[in-house]
């Protein structure tokens, strides 16, 4: 009887264990492994180590479980023959196998997914000593199976899943109603285009290139923005951009001479450049302003740093800003002119 029941015991924690241990290794995110492994520690570095390349540890524990749930059913029915006779290997074969799917499957992996971190840490070692000691089975393994498991990996997670933990938290009250909408906005940034950014050529302030600095004192003083462009003579001709401080401090000192001499490089990007290309050029290059080009080479408008920020801020206003979307106003004077001129 005392064999029996400690058979029948070593098989249950011995499989119960595996199951755990494997609920709990796929439950902890590996962004959580990654930040633990950052914060320092023998088992948290080697519970990243698991997480980045899964595959292999995952196989030792289950070719272990099995072990435990094939050979030790086998050991308990050999044990129950000897003890009781041939006709009780099916009552205890019976009972093992309920004992087995209530304390080493359910509850095991409940407990698993409910403390993943704890228990993933506590077995991070002796799962990669398990992972190195099985090698050459799993490595069999994975050669037999690879015919049938030949392919990409989806990632591990996507942006959808991201902007869903995003609204679960702030249900949950973990994230702030503001830190969501700002996360959500952040994958604006590739969805939007210097197209749906720009302020249109027909709202762009612009100065001839050849016109001198005190002829153009009416323009300077009346323009709200502190980049005027210059070009010469037309918008698709454009020399660069001026700095509206530089021209009045020109006009304070008496200095003259023609706008072209005031102007700085600008450069051009396509109309179909994603937000985050235009946020990484500008960080890059020390930018605040680019000019948008169609597939011509012909001047569309001009982005700013302060209209790719606004896809994360929303409209950003300051004291001299009259319209809150002058984009929008631009766009709608535009098909104004259009429909009259039709």
């Amino acid at each position: 009887m005392g064999a029996l029941v400690g058979t029948i015991l070593v098989v249950l924690v011995g499989s119960g264990l595996c199951s755990g241990t494997e609920t709990a290794l796929l439950s902890v995110p590996t962004v959580r492994a990654r930040k633990l492994a950052q914060e320092g520690g023998r088992r948290a570095r080697a519970l990243l180590a698991i997480k980045q390349h899964i595959a292999r540890p995952i196989s030792a524990i289950v070719v272990l479980n099995n072990v435990f749930n094939i050979v030790g059913s086998i050991a308990v029915g050999s044990v129950a023959a000897a003890t009781y006779g041939e006709r009780w290997v099916g009552v205890v074969s019976g009972i093992l196998t309920f004992l087995v799917i209530l304390f080493a499957e359910i509850l095991p992996k409940t407990l698993g997914e409910r403390y993943s971190e704890r228990v993933s840490l506590w077995v991070a070692l002796p799962v990669r000593a398990l992972t190195v000691l099985l090698t050459p089975l799993v490595v069999l393994f994975e050669f037999l199976m690879r015919p049938l498991t030949r392919g990409e990996r989806s990632p591990s997670t996507n942006e959808m899943e991201i902007r869903l933990l995003a609204d679960i938290g702030r249900i949950e009250g973990i994230i702030e109603d503001d830190e969501v909408e700002m996360i959500q906005r952040v994958f604006q940034l590739n969805d939007r285009t210097a197209e749906g950014l720009m302020t249109p050529r027909t709202a762009v302030t612009w100065l001839d290139a050849n016109l001198h600095i005190d002829d153009a004192r009416e323009q300077i003083l009346a323009s709200e923005h502190s980049r005027i462009l210059i070009a010469d003579g037309d918008l698709d001709r454009v020399v660069g951009v001026a700095l509206k401080q530089e021209l009045l401090s020109a006009l304070l000192e008496g200095t003259d001479g023609p706008l072209r001499q005031r102007a700085r490089p600008v450069d051009a990007v396509a109309w179909l450049t994603p937000a985050d290309e235009l946020l990484q050029r500008f960080r890059q290059r020390k930018e605040h302003l680019v000019i948008v080009v169609d597939e011509y080479g012909g001047t569309m408008g001009v982005v700013t740093l302060e209209d790719v920020i606004e896809v994360l801020t929303g409209p950003i206003l300051d004291e001299t800003d009259r319209l809150a979307d002058l984009r929008g106003f631009a766009r709608a004077r535009g098909r104004a002119r259009l429909q009259r001129w039709e």
